[in-house]
């Protein structure tokens, strides 16, 4: 505003006009700010600062169990598949799990045998695009029933990577046992540990299709089987017969301690180091054995085909193990020559563990702000990062649209995330042209920079990671900054995000000197003079 505007404005007025104002209403990137220069307008400076933007090693590795919190799940979501991309390799993500029985101690009856065993998967699906096949003339194998089978077709969605691989991208994808027992699901689990893999007891290509069935009886119209849309992968029923039936009443289905020890879990992985990355809930995960078995009734001995469920839910140990392979890329020389005093010209932010980013906002640009603050009397009414895509990432591959962000060593929110709650169009993160190279983030630090600036608080690097933080089911809040449903995590809430299964990655503009797209602070103000 001009030198009229009223002194009863307090500055932190400001601060939630100037983020209201910057909505849908930015300029080109040498131009920021302009719009504000017009006859009228409400604004009386400018102030375009370099930052030094680093590349930061995680050591690839992030928590990756699934622990949950109330009714929040902290891990809702695991990743499977493998990608590799120029800049950054091999990513490749496997999924590990223990299974229980339904009830101790679990019996099958006399001369119990496995028909079949089947591990069932459900990633989401793209429900309108759905391509049906039906047959009417189905014979149902379980008594020769003349039946009609529908089939719905769908392609999963949530799919990070190259989907079309010669056309179509096949993943094959194998099961095997266990060998180490996992402990328990409070057990801490970080995405570069391993359990031994013991043997291949299933494998199925996959081509990135599930598929629902539903066979009615054309006698009746009643329904023989409703299969929701899945992906089903058959594993090996002599292995289960040996392991599991023939068990039938011993110790070790006996009770849940013994057995957890006694078959120590799943691994479910993909054999290709190329293809793509996609998400599944975990809790939805069944393992279902088919046998049969005598059963006397009159006189007369039938085999009747039963089936038993094994438990692979919330009780059990998820893990996702991440691995990468960067040899001779980008990043890994990026992190091998990272400089936290100067910067890096290029950034490599991934999800899953990968690197994150380190800003720094120079003291001596704290300083002259501090000086226009105390001599021009200047409020801030913008304070933005803007961090710009690289024009060497120029494929097709998703980039992030969010990030976390949190100040060195501190584990809680920024203030920006409580000072502006109440305002429905505010976001601390905002992209322009996602779609598009290059695309820009801008980072809304207003109420950081200002605290800074005013009142002296620390200037902290500040820290950003792919991913998003994670919203209570039943409330819709932020898990970190919900003080009544969780106030013993306040002061963890930046642990409450989906980091570990974003896998989503993208090459931005450092500290380079010679583009005009660095990363930079950009400052708008008012003076009071």
């Amino acid at each position: 505003m001009t030198k009229k505007i009223q002194r009863l404005l307090q500055i932190s007025l400001f601060a939630i006009m100037g983020s209201l104002l910057l909505i849908n209403c930015e300029s080109d990137a040498d131009n920021l700010g302009a719009q504000f220069f017009q006859p009228g307008a409400a604004q009386d400076g400018v102030v375009l600062n370099d930052l030094t933007a680093y590349n930061i090693s995680h050591n690839d590795t992030v928590r990756t169990d699934g622990f949950q919190i109330g009714a929040s799940k902290v891990l809702d979501s695991v990743v499977l598949g493998a990608f590799n991309v120029p800049q950054f390799g091999v990513q490749k993500s496997s999924y590990f799990t223990q299974l229980r029985l339904p009830t101790y101690p679990l019996t099958f009856g006399t001369n119990a045998t496995v028909d079949s065993v089947i591990v069932t998967i459900k990633p989401q699906f793209s429900a309108d695009s759905i391509k049906t096949t039906t047959n009417t003339s189905f014979n149902y194998p379980d008594g020769n029933v003349l039946s009609t089978k529908v089939v719905n077709t769908y392609p999963i969605s949530l799919k990070y990577g190259r989907t079309k691989i010669g056309g179509k991208t096949n993943l094959t994808i194998n099961v095997n046992e266990v060998n180490d027992f996992m402990g328990s699901n409070q057990t801490k689990l970080f995405s570069n540990m391993n359990f031994a893999e013991g043997a291949l007891i299933g494998s199925k290509v996959f081509n990135g299709d599930i598929t629902s069935v539903n066979i009615k009886k054309n006698s009746d119209n009643s329904v023989l089987v409703d299969r929701t849309a899945s992906l089903r992968i058959p594993l090996d029923a002599a292995f289960f017969q040996s392991k599991i039936v023939a068990k039938s009443g011993s110790s070790e289905l006996g009770d849940v301690s013994t057995f957890i020890r006694y078959f120590k879990g799943l691994k479910i992985s993909v054999a290709e180091n190329d293809g793509y990355l996609f998400k599944f809930n975990p809790n939805e995960i069944t393992l279902q054995i088919y046998y049969k078995n005598d059963l006397v009734a009159g006189g007369t001995t039938t085999r009747p085909q039963s089936t038993v469920s094994l438990d692979l839910g919330a009780n059990n140990v998820h893990y996702q193990k991440v691995d990468y392979n960067r040899s001779g890329t980008a990043v890994a020389s990026a992190l091998a020559t990272s400089n936290p005093l100067f910067g890096d010209k290029k950034l490599f932010p991934q999800g899953m563990g990968g690197p994150g980013i380190g800003l720094k906002i120079p003291d001596l640009t704290i300083t002259s702000l501090r000086n226009l603050y105390l001599n021009q009397k200047a409020g801030i009414l913008s304070a933005k990062i803007r961090l710009y895509t690289d024009a060497s990432w120029t494929n097709n591959f998703k980039k992030p649209k969010r990030f976390l962000i949190q100040q060195k060593d501190v584990g809680t929110f920024l203030k920006e995330f409580s000072t502006y709650s109440s305002n429905p169009n505010f976001s601390v993160f905002t992209v322009n042209n996602l779609y598009s190279n290059p695309a820009y983030y801008d980072i809304d630090l207003t109420k950081t920079v200002k605290d800074i600036i005013e009142t002296g608080a620390p200037n902290k690097d500040l820290i950003l990671n792919v991913g998003d933080y994670l919203r209570d089911l039943s409330s819709g809040q932020y898990v970190g900054l919900a003080p009544i449903l969780y106030p013993q995590f306040l002061p963890y809430g930046q642990n409450f995000n989906d980091r570990a299964y974003t896998p989503n990655a993208v090459v931005l503009v450092g500290s380079d000197p010679a583009s005009d797209k660095r990363a930079q602070l950009r400052i708008i103000y008012t003076s009071k003079q």
